[in-house]
């Protein structure tokens, strides 16, 4: 008996740690792509509306960017947060842009039934691989990077922002 649940017990040591070792590698990021701040300042995407929208007309506040998609469960989760993040910083100067990485009609549907009233673009292929270039090894969702008022990337996290999250970001800018 006492066999048995050392074994059950190595195994569940061995179990964790391959658990927290998978989590550790699908939550990585990697070094920025050399010239990947540059490269994002200098994109245009299309918003749900059609319009182009200039990320470089973004420059010169705080900017959080969320890459998010309709059909993953913590994007979706985390909106109501950004929301209120955004609420309360947009009287101090600050900026959030959501890029969608999702067939626009997702998007446009999805934004019907929850509007928000932070920026929306449309990523799609773009956005997934800008998102790569910031960091985002593994291009998992939701991703997000905090740039300062000069452009500069400061913060970045692959996984759903929690309010700590976001309240230590607002204390960095």
């Amino acid at each position: 008996m006492k066999r048995r649940t050392a074994l059950y017990a190595g195994a569940a040591v061995a179990a964790a740690g391959a658990g927290a070792g998978y989590a550790w590698w699908t939550h990585r990021l990697a070094t920025p792509a050399a010239g990947a701040d540059p490269a994002f300042w200098g994109a245009t995407l299309d918003t749900p509306s059609g319009e182009p929208l200039a990320l470089r007309s973004l420059l010169g506040q705080p900017l959080l960017v969320n890459f998010w998609a309709t059909w993953c469960p913590p994007c979706v989760e985390e909106l109501p947060l950004l929301e209120s993040f955004y609420q309360q910083q947009k009287p101090k100067g600050w900026r959030l842009l959501g890029i969608a990485i999702d067939q626009p009609s997702a998007v446009r549907n999805w934004l019907q039934r929850s509007p928000l009233s932070f920026a929306i673009a449309l990523g799609g292929l773009q956005g997934s691989e800008m998102s790569k270039q910031l960091g985002n090894a593994v291009g998992g969702l939701p991703f997000s990077v905090l740039f300062s008022a000069r452009g500069e990337a400061l913060e970045r996290k692959l996984g759903q922002l929690s309010a700590a999250d976001l309240s230590g970001w607002a204390r960095r800018v």
